[in-house]
């Protein structure tokens, strides 16, 4: 067998329908697009949807919720899972390796859920306040390095406007001729 002599099976390709060749192809004169109407015209069809000028199904109907594209990004992990974990030190490279966090997450976050009756030690994973006196309650720690805080911006402070010196000299003179 040679790349030159393949083939496809026999009857799995088929010519395509050559439209408006004659009566005889079985798609000649309107050529399968039916007596008048838009879909007999040339460029005058509309998308799937379009209702003939009503409000198409998919606008009428109400729109509700949000959809977060950043929903993934933090996972979830119960104190329960925790317990079942070999390893001491657990950092979110752990979690991936064990298959209890998405390989997509880009962070953690330990709710309570389950028991922790043995000492871990997380590193920069986020916890719950439950979870947090669960995990200290069983001897263990939690490090979180604090992120450093963006330098703030100097207040500008307003300038307030000054009297054109013409006006308080008029003011003045006023003053004076009473």
């Amino acid at each position: 067998m040679r790349l030159n002599s393949l083939k496809p099976a026999p009857g799995a390709k088929q010519d395509r329908h050559r439209v408006g060749r004659g009566i005889g192809s079985g798609w000649g004169k309107t050529a399968g697009r039916g007596h008048k109407g838009q879909r007999a015209r040339s460029g005058g069809f509309h998308k799937v949807g379009f209702e003939g000028g009503q409000m198409p199904l998919h606008r009428r109907l109400p729109k509700r919720g949000f959809n977060s594209p950043t929903r993934d990004d933090v996972a979830e992990v119960r104190t329960g899972d925790l317990q079942g974990l070999q390893v001491a030190e657990i950092d979110l490279a752990a979690l991936k390796a064990a298959g209890i966090v998405s390989r997509k997450a880009l962070a953690a976050k330990v709710i309570l859920s389950g028991k922790l009756e043995r000492k871990v030690s997380l590193k920069e994973i986020l916890v719950t306040k439950g979870a947090r006196t669960m995990i200290e309650a069983a001897g263990g720690t939690i490090q979180i390095t604090p992120k450093p805080e963006a330098p703030k911006k100097p207040k500008k402070e307003k300038k307030k406007k000054a009297k054109p010196e013409a006006e308080e000299g008029a003011k003045g003179a006023e003053g004076a001729k009473a």
